[in-house]
């Protein structure tokens, strides 16, 4: 048997005596630890537990992963323990597939306590042993809360099966958990559990497979949580024990683990009961008792484990932070593309009414049909004092052209939106598709405009129609000619407003507009000055414009709402990141305030001698 460090002083971080005498470890807690820890550790598991990372992004499922790790030792392992720092020390025997970790606890307690044999896996619910004084503070389930106690052995892993072993010395408890490579999803998942819930980590391995990379990689987690390790090197041939243990400690040296100790089992036969012989256990059976005998290096052991933990959580938690900013900066990348393309729609619009576009086609033959011939325009001009009553007769006699060009102006601003709505929602889609985080979000329907687009697009222009000729009412309300002319007047200059805000905001026609419109544009400011007189008709078609864009932009906002709701659903609530922080660093001040990391030197008893 070979024998390497102490336990209590591994991986850098030394391990805290308790007042010497104190047969009580939790005496050893300063009030302000005792009653300001707990309670910083419960908001970190408050902030933890209700962090969302719902976007797809690379770092969303190790956050989720990371996120329930991290509650589950907290309520396994770190609350209850901080609760009670007196409680049994639990020593978790993990191990590679078929390392013999169940005959070793068998061994240890004298007794065939948990299933060990060929097939595998074995172990397929966790087996705790503890002295039969030891039982209640297990069996209430304060630790490991969330296994179900058993008396029987169970195939089911959310279970915890409790032995008791008179043999097994008061004040210390061995949980044989499953195998940490099992070819069992949810065996795999328990051992890691299971092992974040030890106050000291008895790993298992044989000469034919320490090296294999997956205990190496829990070892490393323990050492990154300040957790106090013991190694057991098992079925070593004895021609190689001494080159095999050698190659081990060197290996555990490069990890930072060179204080684990190691204790190396020769390659043997079990007896009738499964059991090792007791030579092969001695050595590591007493290094146990001497450790359950002595108050004071149990304490060591939970306070530098309990105190590791801790230390590890603020690193934990800020890389959850992280992840919760990335899901908030995903958020806002997602919703920017949508208002973006739906942006670049109302600007498409609001050039339309510009550029003289809307002039062309129906509009403008139903534009001409309505208020006449070239001559007509020629007369105007020229007899621009007699216009109101011309403007009266020719609409009254004319309803037809009227409602027709109404029909046309509807037409042609709904066949604008319903391209620009197309468009946008393209450019959404594909701007989201582009976005891992929203090519999870997408459904196929958000390619296209909704479905009743045209049916709102039809009622806003009916809408926006009505509402020009209210202001033409309110405009000309103290007018006579709006008096002596009733309603056709009201509808002739309303339709006349509504061809002039096709056109540029100061009615001054551009090459464009004279060639597409043929002069309609002059015709429709013409009809409107002659009516309100200059200023007047430039303030209401500048309203009229406005009030057109603003429904306009409210149409589009509802079709970039369904992609924006769809972020709004999946973004983190709250302030998840600064919470996470603002509760680590809470923990972390009363962790230092706690006296859990002050360092008294070693007090574990050496491996291998008799005594402390």
């Amino acid at each position: 048997m070979t024998t390497h460090g102490d336990p209590a002083t591994h991986a850098g971080t030394p391990a805290v005596a308790a007042r010497t005498g104190s047969s009580d470890a939790g005496d050893d807690l300063p009030a302000t630890g005792a009653t300001g820890l707990p309670a910083a550790l419960a908001g970190l598991r408050a902030a933890t537990g209700a962090a969302r990372f719902p976007l797809a992004l690379p770092s969303a499922e190790p956050a989720r992963r990371s996120a329930a790790t991290l509650v589950d030792q907290l309520d396994d392992y770190l609350l209850p323990r901080l609760a009670r720092l007196d409680a049994p020390l639990l020593v978790v025997v993990g191990g590679s597939t078929g390392a013999g970790k169940s005959t070793l606890v068998n061994s240890l307690v004298q007794a065939r306590v948990s299933a060990a044999g060929v097939l595998r896996p074995t172990t397929r619910s966790p087996v705790l042993v503890c002295n039969p004084a030891d039982s209640a503070w297990f069996r209430q389930g304060e630790l490991l809360p969330g296994l179900t106690r058993t008396n029987e052995p169970s195939e089911n892993p959310g279970t915890l099966h409790l032995v008791t072993a008179p043999h097994l010395p008061a004040g210390l408890a061995f949980l044989d958990a499953p195998d940490i490579d099992s070819v069992v999803d949810a065996n795999r998942a328990l051992a890691g559990q299971l092992l974040a819930a030890a106050d000291l980590w008895l790993f298992v391995t044989t000469a034919a497979r320490y090296a294999d990379a997956v205990p190496w990689e829990l070892l490393r987690s323990a050492r990154a949580r300040g957790a106090v390790i013991a190694m057991v090197l098992d079925r070593v041939p004895p021609e190689a024990a001494d080159e095999i243990a050698a190659h081990l400690s060197e290996m555990l040296a490069a990890q930072g683990l060179e204080a684990a100790p190691l204790f190396v089992l020769p390659e043997t036969w079990v007896d009738g009961q499964g059991l090792l012989p007791g030579r092969v256990t001695a050595p590591l059976s007493d290094w146990f008792s001497r450790l359950a005998a002595d108050a004071d290096a149990r304490a060591a052991v939970v306070r530098q484990t309990l105190d590791g933990a801790l230390a590890a959580l603020r690193p934990a938690v800020a890389a959850l932070a992280d992840a919760a900013d990335e899901q908030v900066a995903a958020a806002d990348a997602l919703d920017e593309r949508v208002r973006a393309a739906y942006r670049g729609a109302e600007r498409t619009v609001e050039q339309g009414l510009k550029d003289g576009r809307l002039l062309r086609g129906e509009v403008l033959a139903r534009w001409q049909e309505f208020v006449g011939t070239g001559e007509f325009f020629r007369t105007l001009e020229a007899r621009i004092g007699r216009l109101r009553d011309r403007v009266v007769a020719a609409v009254t006699g004319r309803p037809a052209p009227a409602a027709e060009l109404r029909t046309a102006i509807e037409s042609q601003l709904v066949t604008l939106l319903r391209g620009v709505a197309s468009e946008a929602a393209e450019n959404a889609y594909t701007g989201w598709k582009a976005h891992p985080a929203g090519a999870a979000l997408l459904d196929p329907a958000l390619a296209h405009p909704a479905d009743d687009l045209a049916e709102r697009a039809e009622r806003l222009v009916r809408d926006w129609q009505r509402e020009v000729l209210e202001l033409v009412r309110a405009e000309g309300g103290d007018r006579r000619f709006v008096a002596r002319t009733a309603a056709y007047a009201v509808n002739a200059t309303g339709l006349a407003v509504m061809i002039a805000v096709f056109a540029s905001t100061a009615f001054i026609p551009t090459g464009l507009e004279v060639a597409t419109g043929a002069g309609t544009t002059v015709a429709a400011q013409a009809v409107l000055q002659a009516i309100f007189g200059d200023q007047a008709v430039r303030d209401l078609a500048a309203k009229a414009r406005v009030d057109l864009l603003d429904r306009v932009r409210a149409l589009l906002d509802e079709e970039a709402a369904r992609y924006l709701t769809r972020t709004a659903e999946a973004r983190p609530s709250g302030d998840t990141a600064a919470e996470l922080r603002g509760a680590a660093d809470q923990v972390e001040v009363a962790r230092h305030r706690s006296g859990l990391s002050r360092n008294d030197g070693p007090a574990l008893p050496p491996a291998g001698t008799d005594g402390p």
